[in-house]
């Protein structure tokens, strides 16, 4: 074997996004023990921090261990039980696993699809929780696989009036566009920390309310998942000695040093400031969507629901979609991401998250894109491509 050597690549697809220096820098610091106090210290920075990103005073934050698909998996599996009934809104591959971790809870699972590319009807999972009691509504509020955002204020709103739980996954809208758990009302949201947070994937915020954690703590049989069992965890990251948290008992050992990455990654984020992060993102994704519009190309969702930080653009007829990320990955190391399920071979998916969202990635993936069209014979000028988003950077 040999010392492992990554090739350099700016990361444009739907995560993980690129890094920063400074993240990179941390994770590279001495390791220390998962429970000695200076890491307790950290510990408590980044569940307050998390709080704060999440706008979730009243709920417990903490990061999963594992990456974003861990806090989907923790939210069904600490709240449902065998004959629980959960209504899942899917309009995406992610929306899709929620209903089958649901369903490998024990749980009687009633779906209300949607075309991919739309956003999740309140009207129609307002009428499924109508049918019957119901434990608990998930939906995800900036489904990964199509680019497009639900209203998540308006979905646990009906939760609420219908007596059940709302999970939601933020996976690729924290640090993004708004996530505000107090104002929505939301019982349990997870993210992960490779799309906007620009942290290596690994870790998984969680927050929960009172609500969420009693009903947890009211289960009549244990969870399913024994690493991700909430009682346990809490026991762990509940809080130091004296701090009304009993002190921490050993659950698991804690990925220190992608936890000094988290920590860093929230560091830079509140040095820039969350709304004026939310703004960037906006920027950027105006600048590529003029870009793209003056490329002849078009996107799969609409203007009021696009994820500024996730855009999917439809391949033109005749275009051969994989040879085009094949191209820009090898003349431009740029990765960009491929449709999923019905989409695939469809679409392409550009990620404008974190550190990858900024005029140079922009100006590059445009450049690239059309470097990749011309080769395939598809006439694009890049000069007048790079003029349209540089007019919406320059207002």
């Amino acid at each position: 074997m040999q010392t492992f050597q990554p090739p350099r690549r700016v990361l444009m697809g739907p995560g993980p996004s690129d890094v920063s220096p400074r993240v990179l820098a941390a994770l590279a610091r001495p390791t220390i023990g998962h429970l000695d106090p200076a890491f307790q210290s950290l510990m408590e920075e980044i569940k307050g921090a998390l709080q704060r990103l999440f706008n979730a005073p009243d709920h417990a934050c903490v990061p999963l261990p594992a990456p974003g698909t861990a806090g989907m998996e923790a939210a069904m599996m600490n709240l449902l039980e065998p004959g629980d009934r959960a209504v899942v809104a899917i309009n995406g591959v992610f929306g899709g696993r929620m209903a089958d971790m649901a369903g490998r809870a024990g749980a009687t699972v009633v779906t209300v699809e949607h075309e991919w590319g739309q956003p999740v009807d309140p009207a129609r999972v307002e009428a499924a929780l109508a049918e019957a009691p119901t434990k608990l509504l998930a939906f995800v509020h900036a489904e990964t696989s199509t680019g497009v955002r639900s209203d998540a204020a308006t979905l646990c709103g009906l939760a609420r009036k219908h007596r059940a739980l709302s999970v939601v996954d933020c996976v690729t809208s924290l640090g993004g566009i708004a996530v505000d758990a107090a104002a929505w009302g939301a019982d349990v949201i997870y993210s992960g920390t490779q799309k906007c947070l620009s942290a290596p994937p690994g870790l998984s915020p969680i927050a929960l309310s009172k609500a969420a954690q009693a009903a947890i703590a009211g289960r009549k049989e244990k969870v399913r998942n024994w690493l991700l069992d909430f009682n346990l965890l809490m026991a762990y990251w509940g809080g130091p000695e004296g701090s009304g948290g009993g002190g921490r008992t050993y659950h698991h050992t804690a990925p220190v040093n992608a936890l000094y990455g988290l920590h860093e990654s929230l560091v830079v984020l509140f040095e820039e400031g969350v709304q004026a992060a939310t703004v960037r993102h906006a920027r950027m994704h105006e600048a590529l969507a003029a870009g793209i519009e003056a490329a002849g190309l078009k996107f799969l969702v609409e203007p009021k629901w696009r994820l500024p930080m996730l855009n999917t653009v439809i391949v033109p007829d005749g275009v051969d979609e994989a040879a085009v990320r094949a191209h820009v990955l090898k003349a431009w190391d740029l990765e960009l991401g491929a449709g999923l399920g019905p989409l695939k071979g469809k679409v392409w998916r550009i990620g404008l998250m974190g550190e990858s969202a900024t005029p140079w990635h922009v100006r590059l993936c445009l450049t690239a894109l059309c470097d990749a069209l011309n080769a395939q014979g598809v006439s694009v000028d890049s000069r007048a491509v790079l003029a349209a988003a540089e007019g919406r950077l320059q207002q």
